[in-house]
């Protein structure tokens, strides 16, 4: 295979995967300002904060309101992470890797760029939000889907495979972080109601709800909600089970045990005691912000080993 085609499948995984967490990301924070008590206030610009976005948002809007950040991460081509820009990307490297992925992908792909592109305003619009967001995510997971049944499980496969895991991973971190500095900044008085409220939109936002509860069985509570989304093995969300994605299809392709491996059993191994919610502090964020930098190497090692070369047809 091509390393510019492989380069071409590990990033449209990796926009794919972007697309739909951004769509999951708003929507659950929409659910959380309408369940969250009067006396509790938090910003739409934690979500800029999330994805690292004040530069880019702060060059283009004044105002740090609802209407600018969800316009910013959904429908604003000056964002290179937005819905939008995004599913751009996506339907550009599968144009140009048609050869090497099911036919019906293409079709899927232009099918939810129509959708997003032709409906923004639903989306900008609280009113019809919920319902584009999950059309988004729908669509998204068609897409994975189609490639679970119909994709041989050659090189492509495993690009695709990385790219999708180590962009989820990213994600997870980001959103872990987002959730511990909002409760560590909240007053103290506030931070247990606010705690048990956004903990439970945390494992929402990863569909992982149901999983938790049947495998911690115990009631939501910041330990053991990060404890899950950081360690369990069999969860397709969590930072382990991402990891041991990534490894594994390192491991099928050449080159594969360049680096890669150690890292990823350097990261999988790596140890944050979290005994209770007073574990979820600074050392917490900057634990989270060590596996973000670890996230950005293996990205780096990836680019080195399969991108920059011609691999053997």
């Amino acid at each position: 295979m091509l390393s510019r085609v492989a380069e071409r499948l590990y990033w449209s995984a990796r926009y794919l995967e972007r697309v739909e967490n951004t769509a999951r990301l708003i929507s659950v924070y929409d659910e959380l300002l309408f369940d969250l008590p009067r006396d509790i206030e938090i910003s739409w610009y934690n979500l800029i904060e999330i994805i690292s976005g004040e530069e880019e948002f702060e060059n283009r809007y004044k105002v740090k309101d609802e209407r600018n950040v969800v316009k910013f991460l959904l429908a604003d081509d000056s964002n290179s992470s937005s819905v939008l820009s995004s599913l751009k990307m996506v339907r550009e490297n599968i144009r140009t890797t048609r050869d090497v992925v099911p036919e019906e992908m293409w079709e899927l792909i232009n099918e939810l760029d129509l959708y997003v592109t032709s409906n923004i305003k639903q989306g900008i619009n609280r009113s019809d939000r919920h319902s584009y967001l999950n059309t988004i995510i729908e669509g998204c997971q068609k897409v994975i889907g189609l490639l679970a049944a119909t994709m041989s499980r050659d090189a492509g496969w495993h690009f695709l495979i990385m790219g999708r895991y180590l962009e989820r991973a990213d994600m997870n971190t980001r959103i872990l972080d987002a959730a511990t500095k909002l409760i560590l900044q909240s007053k103290k008085d506030k931070s247990v109601r606010l705690g048990q409220i956004v903990w439970s939109k945390v494992l929402r936002s990863q569909s992982a709800y149901l999983d938790y509860r049947r495998t911690m069985r115990t009631s939501i509570n910041g330990a053991k909600a990060a404890t899950f989304l950081i360690k369990d093995a069999y969860f397709p969300r969590t930072l382990a089970y991402c990891f041991s994605q990534i490894r594994e299809s390192a491991e099928q392709l050449p080159q594969g045990e360049n680096n890669i491996k150690g890292d990823i059993d350097r990261l999988s191994n790596g140890h944050y005691r979290i005994e209770s919610s007073h574990d979820l502090n600074e050392h917490f964020s900057e634990y989270l912000n060590d596996i973000q930098l670890d996230i950005i190497k293996i990205n780096q090692q990836i680019t080195e080993n399969w991108f920059n070369f011609h691999l053997a047809d």
